[in-house]
C-alpha cells in the first residue's frame, strides 16, 4: 500500500506544535470506532462521547478547539489506516486521538503483526508535522461481557496483545497514553452502557477528564475540563432490556456469522489444553506472535510484553 500523503507542514505563525500559542483554534482530530464516535453517550438524538467533551476543554487564546471526529462505529485498524487517516491529516491537527483495536480482537481475522504495522503507519503519518497523538489501552471484551473462561480467554489474550503494540509505539511516537484496561473501572457498572461494551455519559466524562488532565499537565489543555457527573439519567432495566431486544440481538447476529464458529473453535483449544496443563502453550504462540509483530517494525521498536 502507497504511504499516507503528507500534509503540508504546520506554518510556524499559526499551527506550531501544541504546546505553544496559536493565532487560529486548535485543531483536534479524533480517530477510531464506536468508542471514538461516542456511542453509549446520545445526546439530542446523536453521539456525542468523550473526545468531543474532551475537545469543549482544549480551547485557548485562539478560540474553542476545532474538533473533527474521523471515528465510525465497526472500525477496524486498517480502516484507521486506509480511510481516517487522509482525511485527517488534511486538516493538519495539533492534536489527535488514535484509539482503536477492539473489533479486531472480535473478528476471525485478527492479526497482531498486520494491526502493529498499520498503527505504525498511522502514527508515523501524523506526527511528522508536530501532531500529538493521544492512544489509549483498553480493557477485553470478554471480561466486559462476563463471557465464561474458556471463550473470556482468547479475547484477553488478543486484547492484551493489542495493547502491548499500543504501549510500544506510544512510546516509539511520544504519545500520550491513557491506561483504561484496569479492572477497577471495568468492574463500576455506572461506567457502561446497557450494551456493556461502551461507555455510558459517565464513562466517557471520565476518559475525557483523565485525557484533559495528561494534556493539561503539558499544557496542551487550555479550558476547563468536563464534569464528571452525567447531565442525561443513567440507563436503567427497561433501557437494558429494550437494548438487548433490539440491537443488542442484532449486535449477537452479526458476531455470530463473524466471530462465534471460531471463537467456539478457541475454546474448544483453551478447553483442551486446560485438561492436558499445556496452557502456557497458548500464551507462548501469542507472545511469539506480538515479538515477530514488533520486532517487524523500523527502525527497532522498544520492548513491550503482553499484559503491560
Amino acid at each position: 500500500m502507497a504511504a499516507h500523503e503528507a500534509p503540508t507542514p504546520h506554518g510556524s505563525a499559526t499551527a506550531s506544535r501544541p504546546g505553544r500559542t496559536l493565532a487560529r483554534p486548535l485543531r483536534f482530530a479524533a480517530l477510531g470506532d464506536s468508542l471514538t464516535e461516542g456511542v453509549g453517550d446520545r445526546v439530542d438524538g446523536a453521539w456525542r462521547g468523550w473526545a468531543a467533551l474532551l475537545a469543549q476543554g482544549l480551547g485557548g487564546p485562539g478560540g474553542p478547539a476545532e474538533f473533527h471526529n474521523f471515528a465510525v462505529g465497526g472500525a477496524l485498524t486498517r480502516d484507521v489506516d486506509q480511510h481516517q487517516t487522509p482525511g485527517a491529516l488534511a486538516c493538519a491537527p495539533d492534536i489527535a486521538s488514535v484509539v482503536v483495536g477492539v473489533n479486531d480482537t472480535l473478528r476471525h481475522t485478527f492479526d497482531i503483526h498486520d494491526i502493529a504495522v498499520r498503527l505504525d503507519r498511522v502514527c508515523a503519518a501524523l506526527t511528522p508535522y508536530g501532531t500529538r497523538i493521544l492512544t489509549a489501552c483498553l480493557p477485553d471484551p470478554g471480561t466486559m461481557l462476563a463471557l465464561p473462561g474458556p471463550l473470556a480467554r482468547p479475547l484477553a489474550r488478543r486484547q492484551r496483545a493489542v495493547n502491548a503494540v499500543v504501549h510500544a509505539l506510544s512510546e516509539r511516537h511520544g504519545a500520550i497514553h491513557l491506561h483504561i484496561a484496569d479492572a477497577a473501572w471495568v468492574e463500576d457498572r455506572t461506567m457502561w452502557s446497557a450494551d456493556r461494551l461502551h461507555p455510558g455519559e459517565r464513562g466517557h466524562r471520565m476518559i475525557a477528564r483523565r485525557f484533559h488532565e495528561l494534556l493539561a499537565a503539558e499544557g496542551l489543555a487550555l479550558g476547563a475540563p468536563p464534569g464528571a457527573e452525567p447531565e442525561q439519567p443513567v440507563p436503567g432495566p427497561a433501557a437494558k432490556a429494550l437494548w438487548l431486544a433490539t440491537a443488542g440481538s442484532a449486535w449477537v447476529a452479526r458476531r455470530c456469522t463473524d466471530l462465534l464458529p471460531q471463537l467456539l473453535g478457541l475454546a474448544g483449544t483453551e478447553v483442551r489444553h486446560w485438561a492436558r496443563g499445556t496452557s502456557v502453550r497458548l500464551d507462548h504462540v501469542a507472545e511469539t506472535a506480538l515479538t515477530s509483530a514488533l520486532a517487524s517494525l523500523s527502525p527497532g521498536p522498544p520492548l513491550a510484553r503482553m499484559g503491560e
